[in-house]
């Protein structure tokens, strides 16, 4: 397989890509959804409604002779062909701190390298396993999927249309029963029968029972409904759910889980990507994971608004005007902080991104704000002080209560493993608290 790594938020000429063209061609230039649509799988899959990854949002943009890639990291194969998008925050052969950032925020064990592992094996599939849990998780909030199947009976307590040609091949001779079918509103569907397949499926993987008990209760309600549950007709559910998939906007949720559950029991029969001409992939927002792993670190003192799942909005003006999703607000009330996490470097915060911060400060009466940003010098902490006064009255100065502050994460660099890699990253992780602490 022809693997090209390319690191996130780089601009690189379009003839180093000359080695995976077929790939290039297939992914240049189409947004998120269309990316979607053709197979690919993209967290979090809310999409429209996340504040840093947006569905015209593209991995791959033209610009004049080069490409330029985005904040979108993962794997995207075609064929034999497949490129690697890989943090620019991580240094050496190996993406350390991307592993990182998913065995941190989604739960995943580093047992996946994108970088050897990219391809049409177990790497990319190993990850659509440890999606499972949370997809189940968010699905079943809704409750559980119930909608109108037909089912058959043969018997004498005829009430539903009767089935002549069935009844003629069962009933003869003729004992008493009649061969009928009847629509009726039932748990026990072609959906839930297609997870309950996934559950078994990954329970018989070396890790699966492991995995399974995250969402014991959630497994144990789909066993409960699915009495039909049979594990030789998985080829035929599989089918009928690939022929009428969820399209109902209320159980979106539940989409996006059948989405999932095929293309993991797909998987057994045939690896993902084998054909010729199927493109698929994985894809993770850095923004969206960097954000939320600086929750993990200072959610004890920041409230986390979160606008993908509608919790926590703010509004700038009275009369619900003006809504807003700051990412971090500080529960200290009186001495109030705003939070905002940058997935860039600290030379690339400015402009829209101070007006931004200062606009939250003013709106919650803070006298600091933070840009939280990852830093491949340690952790660096840098303060600018708001000035008062005017130019035209020569009287500019830096005022000694208001001030916004960058404060960088240190990435550890030249680490010989991932497991040296995660020690470094959580003492610069309590470093990084404790500055803050004293900031």
């Amino acid at each position: 397989m022809n693997l090209f790594r390319v690191k996130d938020n780089r601009t690189l000429p379009k003839n180093d890509f000359a080695s995976v063209r077929n790939i290039v061609n297939r992914i240049a230039d189409k947004t998120l959804r269309e990316l979607e649509q053709e197979g690919v799988f993209v967290f979090p899959e809310k999409i429209n409604d996340a504040s840093d990854i947006e569905e015209e949002q593209v991995i791959l943009q033209s610009y004049n002779a080069c490409y330029r890639t985005s904040n979108i990291m993962g794997f995207v194969g075609y064929g034999n062909e497949s490129i690697a998008i890989e943090s620019r925050f991580s240094s050496g052969e190996k993406d350390y701190f991307f592993q990182y950032l998913l065995e941190r925020v989604m739960g995943f064990p580093n047992v996946v390298d994108l970088g050897v592992h990219a391809n049409q094996g177990n790497g990319l599939f190993d990850l659509l396993l440890f999606l499972f849990p949370r997809y189940l998780k968010d699905a079943l909030r809704k409750g559980l999927f119930k909608t109108y199947i037909r089912n058959k009976y043969n018997d004498s307590r005829v009430s539903g249309s009767i089935d002549i040609p069935r009844h003629i091949a069962q009933n003869t001779p003729f004992v008493g029963n009649i061969a009928y079918s009847r629509r009726e509103y039932s748990y026990d569907n072609s959906l839930t029968e297609l997870v309950q397949h996934t559950i078994e499926f990954i329970r018989r993987k070396p890790y699966g029972r492991q995995l399974l008990s995250k969402v014991k209760e959630e497994v144990t309600s789909i066993i409960d409904v699915t009495p039909g549950y049979r594990f030789h007709d998985r080829q035929k559910v599989i089918t009928v759910n690939q022929k009428a998939p969820i399209r109902h906007a209320y159980y979106r949720e539940y989409r996006n889980l059948q989405y999932l559950c095929l293309l993991i029991l797909r998987h057994q029969k045939n690896q993902i990507g084998t054909a010729s001409k199927e493109l698929y992939g994985i894809l993770f927002d850095g923004a969206w994971l960097w954000e939320e792993y600086i929750n993990l670190l200072v959610g004890d003192i920041f409230y986390h608004p979160m606008n993908k799942a509608n919790q926590g909005a703010q509004r700038l003006f009275a009369g619900n005007t003006g809504l807003i999703y700051p990412d971090f607000i500080s529960r200290d009330s009186r001495y109030r902080m705003i939070g905002d996490a940058k997935y860039k470097p600290a030379a690339n915060i400015g402009n829209k991104d101070y007006l931004q911060v200062l606009a939250y400060m003013l709106r919650f009466d803070a006298k600091k704000g933070f840009y939280f940003y990852p830093s491949t010098n340690g952790v660096q902490k840098q303060y600018l002080w708001v000035n008062e006064g005017s130019t035209y009255e020569n009287n500019v100065k830096a005022r000694e209560d208001l001030c916004v502050i960058k404060l960088g994460l240190g990435i550890p660099e030249s680490c010989g493993s991932y497991k040296e890699f995660a020690y470094e990253m959580d003492n610069a992780g309590a470093v990084f608290k404790a500055v803050l602490f004293d900031s």
